[in-house]
């Protein structure tokens, strides 16, 4: 039951844990081809999961720290391969009496340390398929995971507790580390079915090749979030200045685009320039995309507020500013909706004659154990 317990707590951080690793993982993988694979998203989410499931297998249930504090029972076991002895020793299984077998299952003597193998078999068929790794990685990898489990549980859960709650055992490190080569072997049928990692890789980068409006958003987002974190640290060393944020504005969005080949720092990582129709690198088509950008999502508003407080009507002023304001913002947000799911260019792109276009290199490589 605690088996089940684990799994059902690793069930409910999950989400959360999805949710901290979900924007680094779209932008790495818009960094390195471009688009996101749902097939790799599907791999690493639950390659995510699995790990979890084993951690809190590893350390839960969590007892309390007064009960902790009071255990007198060893804190290792360093003989290897004492799981043989203590089955041989202490279990029903009597080789001459065939109903001792199914008895010896069921007992912890044979259960356990079967456990500890199966815990790492999907990390080794992880490690196999998705990093490439071969036996002689799977192994030492298989073995350092199952170090970091037992250091874990040797430390107090990193010394949380007074002493490791649980044993650390050598022979789940000579286990865990079966349960990887269990795993590297196992494999072998699925790489005949499941489509091959470099393939899907060749696949992303392809589709990488064109940008798509998910992948602009996120330059967009990005760009904004690298803005404010500068604009927040000028303001508490500088104060608020009208002008120095002005001019941090300028020096992010227009000068440091000229020394990363026109794009922000943002679209750089995200390999995406700007560049004319001629697919050159135009810096006046490029300095006026973005007046056009800040005069049509900036200043026009700016105007009709400006222009409605002349009116001396007060409910035309009011009301039809407000709707006025509205029906600009529904303009704006059915342009950007219809290019995100589109790809049609817009209003300040047609003007300036430029377009954003993928830097994307097909010859990049995945991350893998054969590197």
């Amino acid at each position: 039951m605690n088996y089940v317990s684990s799994i059902n707590a690793a069930v409910l951080i999950f989400p959360f844990i999805a949710l901290l690793i979900t924007m680094p993982f779209i932008l790495s993988q818009y960094h390195k081809y471009g688009s996101i694979s749902f097939f790799k998203s599907v791999i690493i989410y639950l390659f995510v999961f699995y790990l979890l499931c084993a951690y809190f297998l590893v350390i839960l249930p969590l007892p309390k720290i007064s009960e902790v504090a009071m255990m007198t029972s060893p804190r290792t076991q360093l003989i290897p391969f004492d799981f043989v002895i203590d089955f041989a020793l202490n279990s029903s299984f009597d080789i001459t009496n065939f109903h001792t077998y199914f008895k010896a299952l069921k007992e912890s003597y044979f259960y356990v340390p079967v456990f500890n193998i199966i815990l790492t078999v999907p990390f080794g068929m992880f490690l196999r398929y998705y990093f490439k790794c071969d036996l002689t990685k799977v192994i030492i990898y298989s073995f350092l995971l199952s170090l970091f489990f037992e250091l874990t549980q040797l430390s107090g859960l990193y010394f949380i507790y007074p002493r490791g709650y649980r044993l650390f055992d050598v022979d789940d490190l000579i286990l865990n580390t079966l349960g990887g080569v269990v795993g590297y072997l196992i494999c072998a049928p699925l790489l005949k079915i499941l489509p091959k990692i470099d393939e899907v890789n060749e696949g992303a980068m392809e589709k990488g090749m064109k940008i798509s409006g998910f992948r602009r958003l996120n330059a967009l987002l990005l760009d904004l979030f690298i803005f404010l974190v500068i604009e927040v640290f000028v303001i508490i060393v500088f104060g608020d200045h009208f002008y120095l944020n002005l001019g941090v504005l300028f020096i992010y969005y227009f000068i440091i685009p000229l020394f990363l080949g026109t794009s922000t720092p943002a679209k750089k990582f995200l390999n995406i320039a700007v560049l004319d129709y001629n697919n050159e690198r135009n810096i006046p088509r490029l300095f006026l995309r973005k007046f056009l950008v800040i005069f049509i999502y900036i200043i026009i508003p700016i105007i009709i507020v400006w222009f409605m407080t002349l009116v001396s009507n007060d409910y035309v002023r009011e009301f039809g500013g407000l709707i006025i304001l509205l029906g600009l913002f529904l303009l704006y947000f059915i342009s950007v909706i219809k290019y995100l799911f589109t790809g049609k260019e817009m209003l300040y792109e047609k003007l300036s004659k430029t377009r954003l276009v993928s830097t994307i290199k097909l010859n990049s490589s995945d991350i893998s154990c054969t590197k």
